[in-house]
């Protein structure tokens, strides 16, 4: 499909869940493709490491040409690797849809290279092109370069491993992200995303949810994925209730600093 039929399809949907591949059971990839696409899922969201950029090897084109055999389900390729415009036409090539590299693996290096350049060059591929920030990375050096983006992925927890907990900090970011791109932009939030998460990040502005243990670790991903979408739904209906949700979080947050930093005292 075309970049623009993809965005067009994806755009439709508040509360599109992207199924995070890293927590599948890769012993059993057809079985795992066959009940999301049964739970109705509109894209794949593929996890791909390389142990440089991030601490964790995952996997590489070739798993995702095989995968790509099973499903006509979009892939959103998260290339969370060094040098992503080395390896761009390989993911290309093995049928991801959506590319969406890392703002600090072009940018944060001895010799950095344009983001826009690496965004028009997705674009001249027909894909749709994303562009990713680490916790750490503020919104505003990336401002310039949100009008080439398709998507824009807020990461909620440091990348390179999966069950980790959710950043609160993160929900102004995507607050900042939703004020500044067109309301045909993907605002993707990832890690972290669970039950008592995901209606936050809705509110604050997020469209697309990547969830990895909360639909993986479930018995029934059906029943796990429709959960997510109707909270998302019902996040929308009564935003207020989600402000209560993110004042325990961010208090909850500053409790656990606290503590961690009582105990680096006590240890010095």
């Amino acid at each position: 499909m075309s970049r623009q039929t993809v965005l067009e399809e994806l755009t439709r949907h508040n509360s599109l869940i992207a199924p995070s591949m890293l927590k599948c059971d890769f012993g059993n990839l057809h079985r795992e493709v066959a009940l999301l696409e049964t739970a109705g899922v509109q894209m794949l969201h593929l996890d791909v490491m390389d142990g440089n950029f991030v601490p964790n090897l995952s996997y590489g084109p070739m798993v995702i040409e095989r995968l790509r055999q099973l499903t006509d389900v979009p892939f959103d390729a998260h290339l969370m690797i060094s040098h992503p415009e080395r390896y761009l036409d390989s993911y290309l090539q093995a049928g991801c849809d959506c590319i969406t590299f890392h703002f600090e693996a072009v940018a944060n290096r001895s010799e950095p290279i344009d983001p826009e350049k690496l965004l028009r060059r997705i674009h001249d591929a027909d894909a749709i092109a994303g562009l990713a920030i680490n916790p750490s990375t503020p919104v505003d050096l990336i401002e310039q370069y949100l009008g080439e983006c398709d998507l824009v992925l807020i990461m909620s927890v440091e990348p390179g491993f999966g069950g980790q907990v959710f950043l609160p900090e993160s929900l102004d970011k995507l607050r900042r992200v939703a004020q500044l791109v067109s309301p045909d932009t993907l605002v993707s939030i990832d890690g972290g995303v669970e039950p008592s998460t995901i209606g936050c990040a809705a509110v604050a502005g997020a469209n697309v949810f990547v969830v990895g243990s909360a639909i993986f670790d479930a018995p029934d991903y059906d029943l796990a994925i429709n959960k997510l979408r109707e909270l998302v739904l019902s996040s929308h209906a009564h935003p207020q209730s989600q402000a209560t949700v993110h004042r325990h979080m961010t208090a909850g947050r500053s409790h656990h600093d606290q503590i961690v930093k009582n105990s680096d005292d006590r240890a010095i």
